[in-house]
């Protein structure tokens, strides 16, 4: 979006200050009319970084719009360093919270472990704790790191997390799905007592205290006493038990004890809107989660700086290790102040494999799902439009994606479907066919360029308001060639816009996008892969639905034609006319007449032939 004076009438007056402005590092404090601050920066150049938001061309982000719009004037403060402009930007964030910086707030309360109080206790999470003589473990700063220890429990342990009660409903019914696939004990079926169910639940309990090491280590001097005292059964049971922890432990995300002291964070975007979640781990086990919404997305290298420097400024505790989701290019400034306030080493670091990289996918979960809440759509549909911006190295998520398809039959009936996915979902409402006017002869490529010109000329015209938002992102259903074909026009037009094909394999499957001069490859980007094919699969199906009912309206048109004194331009009047087949079959021959403009005795003749196709 480009700032004009009609937004800002200061803009002249900004620039002419900011073309006197040092080229030396230091902080910029932005004011609005009531000379208010709304917002403070940092700049290795101050001139360079403050000129950047007043020039006449320069597209911002909505963000950065909506903050520049509102600038009346600015003051500065010059510093010897980058650094130490990073410092001050932080202090004076924390002294007038201004409107457009970062300011995290997140969803902090206290959780308990809920025990209940029956012949078969339940292991539940809580937010408060009541006088109903359950007992209750906690209090924990963290609901997620309760829930999450709660539901590892229930599983490793095969607890019931049914509705039934016990003893009351033991044998009255069958055992449940969970039974079946060995993530429930089957308390129903009356094979496990009180008493030893008790005991498993105290072995829960004392694994969501302990961690799995220590917990194995116990279980397993039982095992061998229960062996030495000949009781083989309790320590077969044992045994499965151990072997469940320990296949957990493997796979579970909750306690590690090589991870002591680490934090793990992520932001998720979704057009305009972004949040931010970090996982702490503190002694091999999952302490606590925070989660935040930073509201109107920005750069993407700013929003992480903006966001790690933030969090941190207000912390004590602030571990060695920070991981990453994905790199920024202010990390060595980052980790340089966060080393300085802690008083020792920090290291932000990018896992590119191993169980490192499944936490930083765990955090990316948890900051999308925090977003889904406030957008309205599901983390999997955030993150499949975040990794189509990476992979396809695109300025901003797309948040409204079109995509073409060309179908025809040789060079008959040729068209063309545009579909819309908005947010990551189809929006029907603004699907598009086109009937390809200026083509004769079968060639998908001047196809393509005919209609990607017309969609664009009702853009200029604004002749239809489907046609009124520029999109985020083009695809085409072809691969380079049909880029190629729409990219000079595109260009052409003055239409700024990302270009991509798609690429299919010998069983029409999704195989690759295109980019003009090679393609990129999807497969290691799961959700992105299958959002694309998704697109790729309704375009398609939209436009051959398109075709086959075009090819079957001239099929009947030309079968009109076979009666004297009826033309092509008469039988497409009487299409247009009468819309569909069962409307001509019910009109008179007078009716038919009358349209057509032809004789009596023809309309007669006219009337049978249509009654019998």
């Amino acid at each position: 979006m480009i700032i004009t004076e009609k937004e800002n009438e200061r803009l002249p007056y900004l620039r002419d200050k900011t073309s006197r402005l040092t080229t030396k590092p230091g902080c910029y404090i932005m004011k609005n009319k009531d000379l208010k601050i709304i917002y403070i920066g940092k700049a290795k150049n101050l001139k360079n970084r403050v000129s950047s938001y007043f020039r006449p061309w320069q597209d911002h982000l909505p963000k950065v719009w909506k903050m520049v719009s509102n600038v009346y004037d600015y003051d500065f403060i010059v510093t010897d360093s980058e650094f130490e402009a990073l410092v001050l930007e932080c202090s004076l964030i924390k002294q007038y919270t201004p409107k457009y910086n970062i300011l995290l707030k997140d969803d902090k309360g206290y959780s308990y472990i809920r025990v209940t109080n029956e012949p078969y206790p339940r292991l539940q999470a809580v937010l408060q704790k009541y006088d109903d003589g359950a007992r209750y473990i906690g209090p924990y700063t963290s609901s997620y790191a309760v829930k999450q220890a709660v539901e590892e429990a229930n599983r490793v342990f095969m607890l019931p997390t049914c509705t039934r009660k016990f003893p009351q409903d033991i044998r009255k019914q069958r055992p449940c799905l969970n039974y079946h696939i060995k993530q429930c004990m089957g308390v129903c079926t009356g094979k496990i007592s009180d008493k030893e169910y008790n005991e498993i639940v105290s072995q829960a309990i004392d694994y969501i205290k302990n961690g799995s090491e220590q917990s194995v280590e116990r279980m397993t001097e039982e095992m061998y006493k229960a062996a030495e005292a000949m009781n083989f059964e309790l320590a077969a049971r044992l045994r499965d038990r151990i072997a469940a922890i320990t296949k957990a432990s493997e796979s579970q995300k909750i306690i590690d004890e090589h991870i002591k002291n680490c934090d793990i964070a992520a932001i998720a975007q979704n057009g305009e809107n972004a949040c931010a979640s970090i996982i702490m781990y503190r002694g091999g086990r999952l302490f606590d989660k925070a989660s935040f919404f930073l509201g109107d997305t920005d750069d993407q290298d700013k929003m992480y700086s903006d966001f790690l420097i933030q969090y941190y400024s207000s912390k004590d505790d602030i571990p060695h290790d920070i991981l990453l989701e994905t790199d920024f290019s202010e990390r060595d400034l980052v980790a340089k102040y966060l080393s300085d306030k802690s008083s020792h080493t920090v290291r932000l670091a990018v896992p590119q494999r191993g169980q490192l990289l499944k936490l930083t996918a765990l955090a990316k979960s948890n900051a999308a799902e925090y977003l889904s809440i406030k957008v309205g759509r599901t983390s999997r549909e955030i993150i499949a439009l975040e990794e189509l911006a990476k992979a396809l190295g695109l300025p901003k998520t797309p948040k409204y994606i079109e995509c073409y398809d060309i179908s025809n039959l040789a060079s008959a009936d040729m068209v063309a479907g545009m579909v819309v996915f908005e947010n990551g979902r189809p929006c029907k409402k603004n699907y598009k066919r086109f009937s390809i006017k200026t083509v004769e002869e079968q060639n998908d490529y001047a196809c393509m360029a005919e209609v990607l010109e017309r969609r664009f000329r009702n853009y200029f015209e604004k002749t239809d308001e489907g046609f009124s938002t520029l999109p985020d992102l083009i695809l085409l259903d072809g691969g380079n060639g049909h880029v190629n074909a729409v990219a000079p026009v595109l260009e052409r037009m003055g239409i700024d816009c990302p270009l991509f094909g798609l690429v299919k394999d010998s069983k029409h499957r999704t195989r690759a996008v295109a980019t003009g001069g090679g393609e990129i490859s999807l497969t290691k980007a799961r959700s992105a892969f299958n959002l694309v094919t998704s697109i790729q699969d309704e375009v398609h199906r939209y436009a051959i639905t398109y075709q086959a009912k075009k090819h079957k309206k001239t099929s009947f048109g030309l079968q009109l034609t076979k009666i004297r004194g009826i033309g092509e331009k008469k039988a497409q009047k009487l299409i247009t006319e009468f819309k569909t087949k069962d409307n001509l079959k019910q009109a008179s021959a007078e009716e038919l007449a009358k349209c057509a403009g032809i004789s009596p005795d023809a309309a007669k003749e006219l009337e049978e032939l249509i009654k019998e196709l």
